[in-house]
């Protein structure tokens, strides 16, 4: 069975993408923790993030890169944290977020009631920050 993920990849239930391209998306998560909380997901429907062909976590790396470059420069936190950690979906994903504390890594901070207005503001936000860095959005 396929992964909530891919099945947000292929449209079957909606998402929020910021990125997408042959290998590699971008979304925000529907329970941030911080507003900007962005996945950064392969295509490839792969668990651990271990068993990653080495250019598919590079082409992923760099795109967590480019996408936390725009949440720096939509969101001006102190720090744009990331981490893996895979336990909730079994596809590899990068949480993109900004961060201010390191408790601003905690899913015990997790908002699943985030208002629908909200996060589209922050997909917006980091849209219009990837077009101003020269990048084409999702």
């Amino acid at each position: 069975m396929a992964s909530v993920f891919t099945r947000i990849i292929e449209g079957a239930l909606p998402g929020r993408f910021v990125w997408r391209d042959d290998d590699v998306v971008a979304f925000l998560t529907i329970a941030p923790i911080t507003p900007g909380h962005t996945l950064v997901v392969p295509v490839a429907e792969i668990d651990h993030w271990i068993d990653l062909p080495a250019e598919l976590l590079s082409r992923v790396a760099e795109v967590a890169q480019i996408v936390g470059r725009a949440i720096d420069r939509a969101f001006s936190p102190t720090k744009v944290g990331m981490m893996i950690a895979g336990l909730e979906v079994p596809h590899t994903h990068l949480h993109v977020l900004p961060i201010h504390t390191e408790a601003d890594l905690s899913f015990a901070k997790a908002r699943p009631d985030t208002p629908a207005e909200e996060l589209d503001a922050a997909q917006a936000a980091i849209r219009a920050a990837l077009e101003e860095l020269g990048y084409e959005p999702a």
